[in-house]
């Protein structure tokens, strides 16, 4: 099975508006949340406005005194847009690609990767599995060879082959130039928070 490797994101993780956001759904001023914790009303403010950072044990407090799981804070909103250029590269172990992740870090129900392959790109000369039920590959532009233990499929532009994850396979670009092509999986093979 070949292991995803996601970069570290590179931007910060902001909470001050689901902090805000629970204070004022419980009616609590910043002067009320002060007193309770002992932090001061301008730290808190910049704290609200993601201006600083709490250590943890400061965040464990703030979750404490509204009632909030910790865990809630990082958890990602059900509408997200990952931009293509900011997406993060990964290395599932081809050659002469170019992965990125093109769905939320932390989604676990599905994952999308969009690889650019150039001419001669392949996926190892040894059969591999994916940790997913489903694995979808959509073939945008160029000529795709996935090979399985019995069988060979090509795709060209606009074919999409969906087969286990767990049945071991390969692929190479079989084509003269590059090809840009998406793999799905479902559930996700590696998750993660952002």
């Amino acid at each position: 099975m070949k292991a995803l490797h996601p970069e570290p994101s590179a931007d910060p993780v902001r909470v001050g508006a689901r902090l805000r956001a629970s204070r004022k759904a419980q009616g609590l001023t910043i002067e009320q949340i002060a007193a309770a914790t002992g932090l001061t009303r301008g730290f808190l403010s910049r704290v609200e406005r993601d201006e600083t950072s709490p250590s943890v044990t400061t965040l464990v407090t703030l979750c404490q005194v509204l009632s909030l799981p910790v865990g809630s804070l990082f958890e990602d909103a059900d509408t997200e847009v990952v931009r293509l250029e900011s997406a993060p590269h990964l290395n599932m172990g081809g050659h002469g690609v170019v992965d990125r992740m093109v769905t939320p870090r932390a989604q676990s129900k599905i994952q999308i990767l969009r690889s650019h392959l150039e001419p001669g790109a392949h996926g190892g000369q040894q059969l591999y599995t994916v940790n997913c039920e489903v694995e979808v590959l959509h073939v945008f532009d160029g000529e795709v060879e996935v090979r399985f233990s019995d069988r060979t499929e090509t795709l060209a532009a606009g074919d999409t082959l969906t087969f286990s994850g767990r049945e071991p396979h390969t692929w190479r670009n079989a084509g003269p130039g590059p090809a840009e092509v998406t793999w799905t999986f479902v559930p996700a093979p590696w998750s993660g928070s952002r």
